[in-house]
């Protein structure tokens, strides 16, 4: 985690002054006209409104609960016996160790097949979902002002810090090359 956590971060990044920030509003392909360039962290699939068919995802349930004391003793431990539902388990308050807190939140995480209307999180690529996943590599290389990022813009499963490394690298390359 970064020292002061990924939120610090982000806070950093959105207070550019060329950073325009739009919450709550769906970003379409057909969009893409009216910017310099667009970085889409959207699941590739989408971007392309499922023309060759749905690739595989896995998605989350979060359960919340609220302890006396400490639970885990932890911020995440992962949890991989099959004879236990879910996931992973945070213990939020180790997240920021230099507070103190009588109770403890932790949220369970379930995982799951992604289905339509579900927000995916994990790119699955199965043996099944190599074909369709190659025609969309092949549509993405001809999108113009376009770079796909991320776990869901590219399809590979990222641990958070190879996603935040690769996104400044791409992002220092593009400023580097594309001055405004």
């Amino acid at each position: 985690l970064p020292v002061n956590g990924y939120t610090y971060v982000v806070e950093r990044i959105l207070d550019h002054p060329k950073i325009k920030l739009n919450l709550n509003s769906k970003f379409t392909r057909e969009m893409t006209k009216d910017f310099y360039h667009v970085f889409s962290s959207a699941p590739l699939d989408s971007w392309f409104n499922f023309d060759y068919g749905r690739l595989s995802y896995r998605t989350l349930k979060f359960k919340d609960e609220i302890y006396e004391g400490d639970y885990q003793g932890n911020a995440v431990i992962n949890y991989c016996d099959f004879s236990v539902n879910w996931t992973r388990i945070s213990e939020h308050k180790h997240f920021s160790p230099w507070e103190n807190h009588s109770k403890t939140i932790i949220s369970k995480e379930y995982s799951y097949e992604c289905k339509p209307n579900d927000i995916p999180y994990y790119p699955v690529r199965l043996i099944k979902d190599k074909e369709i996943l190659n025609q969309y590599f092949e549509l993405a290389k001809k999108e113009e002002k376009v770079t796909f990022v991320g776990r869901l813009g590219t399809y590979r499963y990222l641990d958070m810090h190879i996603a935040i490394k690769e996104a400044l690298s791409i992002a220092y390359k593009f400023l580097k090359n594309n001055l405004f």
